[in-house]
């Protein structure tokens, strides 16, 4: 009969621990400050930090760049600071506070992991840059500083309203429109704003003239029209065309070219021309690492965008008239993260290339031009950096390394500079980070798979070990310390197993990024085959085949879509995976092919929804035989919480062995600290008693 134990909590330390670490606990490891938001104005810069859930804004300026805390909330409320901005004068920022923008749907609706009374409120506010108290400007969220910088409007329920920058006047309805609207963009004027109006099947880009009684529509089409981008004269727009849905079928198993283009429209004139199209080819599909197209307009009268037609995600332009496009970063390896300078004639961005073969698992910062292929690298080394920003003449970033986590920094005669080091704990124990060692092993199909190996040496006899598996699945796990706080959290949580003596191997398994489109895009994967299971399997197995390793005590854990293949891997590989902690898993795979009255049934629809069905760990659960613990959010945004429920009760049914971590209130990303701790406390304690 199966037991669900509602669990104790505590720092569960294994035999044999290293008595220099029994002095350290779980909280010095993840007492870290998680910067994001980097945005920089001229000489000025301004980030959030993160730093046991209490969110702030930092700010510096050039030539000292001393960092100072601009806001001063101090509690952990789970109330995430967002879209942080500058004025154009740099003497004002704008942030959101609340909600949980990095959610697959409701991102812009309140998050109360505290359980108040009174839900807190997703607001936008302003505050000076040289301090002095925010002030409100409205309930809303995705704001857009006017370029005179007397206004902003924003989205409120997928509506646009305006709101002046001084807060002087209440917000404004801007216009009423049966779309969602997204994608606002000011013109260089301040005198138009164009946008995104997503109906559906379809989307229109519609542009509002401040002053007028009517929208405009450009080149409206049976087609899906995004990501409108204004020319340097204020005079066109270019924006992405995607055919509309339909209900027409096709085939579910065989992969399709998904096309897309670019168009430039004039204003005051009917219609759009092609500028440029995709080549029809799989590589040539919409392109989904981060920021998609990254379209930019620049003022040498040029597009650049991201496209992963010849394998890779890699920087073109072509000129605004028409012609061949240009290849701006030839070479094996990825681009992201994409910035344009004032001027409009370079690009910066992070890439996962340099002098170093490692640093296909790392980031470097490297700029190029707008109209040839002169890409110059600006940082090296065995560190990562990214989330880059033009400051000045100079540059910033996000710098981390193997046992520093990461911080805003800048480039001092080519070296690299950390700010605001005296944010750093002096708990955080960092002469106690392992260096993770770059491993690459087969799959079963002869694919290769890295991963980074986290090992305390010493140690008598044995050790038990751990696979740890990224979401996503489009993620890259890095050799030091991860820019992204969920991934900030996976990487401390890493180091700490390391310290108790366990062997942690964390996979870069297929699906994800930094190794190439066929990596990324393979056959058979996901509700179709699962493919890319192979390459857990096959990381389970190695680590079981080192010889310091008890190949009787590996255990697994992920969350996202790595809890949905560490449940895969329970319920598949029960006699390789001892025990495994799913966090907020995908573990129902919906029909391939659900359809109304009106719809065709695709000719393969059958295929597709058995391979969905044998995709699903739910359809292993009958092997599944190793103890788990599920841990969820039930106001997870991102994977919802009946995934959990459903699994739960298959597993009592089955009589397998679980614990149960039920969070109330809080999402997916765990919006307050003190729950982070309690589902890191829960994992570590699980595999102690699972696997000591």
């Amino acid at each position: 009969m199966t037991t669900t134990k509602q669990l104790l909590f505590g720092t569960f330390l294994l035999l044999g621990t290293l008595g220099l670490f029994a002095q350290q606990g779980l909280e010095a490891f993840l007492g870290y400050p998680a910067p994001s938001g980097l945005t920089s104005n001229g000489d000025r810069l301004a980030w959030t930090f993160n730093e046991e859930g209490k969110r702030n804004i930092h700010v510096a300026r050039a030539p000292g760049l001393q960092a100072v805390q601009l806001t001063q909330y101090r509690m952990d409320d789970g109330q995430e600071i967002s879209q942080l901005a500058f004025a154009p004068n740099g003497e004002t920022l704008v942030y959101v506070r609340g909600g949980d923008h990095g959610g697959n749907w409701s991102g812009t609706k309140n998050v109360n992991p505290g359980s108040k009374i009174v839900a807190p409120k997703v607001q936008i506010w302003s505050i000076a840059f040289s301090g002095g108290k925010p002030r409100l400007l409205a309930s809303g969220s995705y704001p857009k500083i006017s370029p005179n910088g007397d206004q902003v409007v924003f989205l409120r329920s997928g509506k646009p309203w305006i709101v002046p920058l001084d807060g002087s006047s209440t917000p404004k309805s801007l216009f009423t429109d049966p779309g969602s609207i997204r994608h606002m963009a000011w013109s260089p004027d301040g005198k138009k704003l164009a946008f995104t109006s997503h109906r559906g099947s379809h989307s229109f880009i519609g542009m509002f003239e401040l002053g007028k009684k009517k929208l405009e529509w450009i080149s409206p089409a049976f087609s899906k029209d995004t990501d409108p981008k204004w020319s340097p004269d204020g005079g066109s727009l270019a924006f992405v065309r995607r055919p509309g849905s339909t209900k027409m079928q096709d085939s579910l198993t065989r992969r399709h070219h998904q096309p897309w283009e670019i168009r430039i429209a004039k204003l005051g004139e009917s219609g759009s021309r092609q500028l440029w199209k995709a080549p029809q080819t799989l590589r040539g599909s919409v392109p989904t690492t981060h920021g998609r197209f990254n379209l930019h307009w620049s003022k040498n009268d040029r597009l650049v965008f991201l496209s992963c037609h010849d394998g890779w995600p890699h920087l073109y332009s072509i000129p605004s008239k028409g012609g061949k496009e240009l290849l701006l970063t030839p070479g094996a390896f990825m681009v992201e993260e994409i910035r344009m300078n004032e001027k409009g004639d370079r690009l910066l961005f992070s890439a996962n290339t340099g002098k170093d073969p490692k640093d296909l698992d790392r980031r470097h910062i490297a700029t190029v031009s707008t109209d040839r292929p002169d890409m110059e690298p600006l940082t090296q080394g065995e560190g990562v950096e990214t989330s880059p920003v033009f400051l000045g003449d100079g540059v910033a970033f996000l710098s981390s390394t193997f046992s520093r986590p990461a911080l805003p920094a800048i480039l001092n005669k080519g070296k690299i500079v950390p700010l605001a080091l005296d944010r750093l704990p002096v708990t955080l124990p960092q002469d106690q980070m392992v260096q993770p060692r770059q491993v690459i092993f087969a799959a079963q199909d002869g694919t290769k798979v890295h991963g980074q190996l986290f090992e305390k040496k010493g140690g008598k006899g044995k050790k038990p070990a751990i696979v740890f598996v990224h979401g996503g699945p489009q993620r890259q796990m890095l050799l030091a310390w991860d820019h992204r706080g969920y991934y900030a959290h996976t990487y401390a949580m890493n180091q700490y197993l390391a310290n108790l003596g366990y062997v942690v191997l964390s996979v870069n398994y297929r699906l994800g990024i930094g190794y190439g489109h066929e990596f990324h895009k393979p056959e058979g994967y996901g509700r179709f085959g699962a493919s890319e299971y192979q390459d857990i399997l096959a990381a389970g197995k190695w680590l079981a085949g080192q010889q310091q390793v008890d190949p009787a005590k590996v255990g697994i854990y992920g969350g996202s879509y790595g809890g949905y293949l560490t449940a895969l891997a329970l319920g598949r590989d029960s006699d390789l995976f001892a025990a495994g902690v799913d966090i907020h898993g995908v573990h129902t795979r919906v029909p391939s092919n659900p359809y109304d009255a009106g719809s065709e049934r695709a000719p393969d629809a059958s295929l597709a929804d058995a391979l969905a069905w044998e995709s699903s760990p739910i359809a292993h659960v009958g092997t599944w035989t190793s103890p788990v613990l599920l841990i969820h959010g039930d106001d997870d945004r991102n994977v919802g919480f009946d995934h959990s429920v459903d699994l739960a009760q298959r597993l009592e049914r089955e009589g397998v062995y679980f614990e149960s971590l039920v969070i109330p209130n809080d999402t997916h990303h765990w919006m307050l600290h003190s729950n982070l701790l309690r589902i890191s406390k829960a994992t570590v304690k699980f595999f102690g008693e699972q696997l000591k």
